[in-house]
């Protein structure tokens, strides 16, 4: 659509969309947006030429769409939240495995959770352990993985590959 000055004003207008991507992330303030700009985009339109309804009413359905696309990703993620804490609360009493920052296995017993913005940080014999960086919780052992050895005709210890 081209949105021409009628009053000699210069104005660089784009579409109501792209405008309001580009703009707040507040949900009202992006709708007040979308309608500012589609009123001085009629304001401003070719009398000889004038806008066509239905690209306003796709271009408010594709601004709907991407709203409620946002509060889906948006609960999305507190929910995804909610279960790393409740994850966390579970593992209290239980033994953890996990890499400290020298990449070396440490292993302790779960006293308590904190609730950080980052996420959930266990409290593991006076270490704060962030819950990603769990990799066992129990008695079970940690396996590491293998580097592969040996060549096309044998399997990674040697031994001849399985079908």
């Amino acid at each position: 659509m081209s949105v021409t000055p009628t009053d000699g004003v210069s104005s660089g207008l784009m579409s109501p969309v792209a405008a309001t991507s580009a703009g707040t992330t507040d949900g009202l303030g992006d709708q007040q947006t979308f309608l500012e700009l589609m009123v001085a985009q009629l304001r401003y339109q070719d009398p000889l030429n004038p806008t066509d309804s239905s690209e306003f009413l796709s271009q408010s359905a594709q601004f709907t769409a991407l709203q409620k696309m946002q509060d889906v990703a948006d609960q999305t993620a507190m929910l995804l939240t909610t279960q790393l804490s409740f994850g966390a609360s579970s593992l209290i009493g239980k033994t953890v495995h996990w890499n400290d920052e020298n990449g070396v296995e440490q292993t302790g017993v779960v006293q308590g959770t904190t609730f950080l913005p980052s996420g959930p940080v266990l409290s593991v014999d006076g270490h704060e352990v962030p819950v990603m960086s769990v990799i066992s919780v129990g008695d079970a052992p940690t396996i590491q993985p293998e580097a592969p050895s040996g060549d096309a005709t044998t399997g990674p210890s040697g031994t001849p590959p399985t079908p």
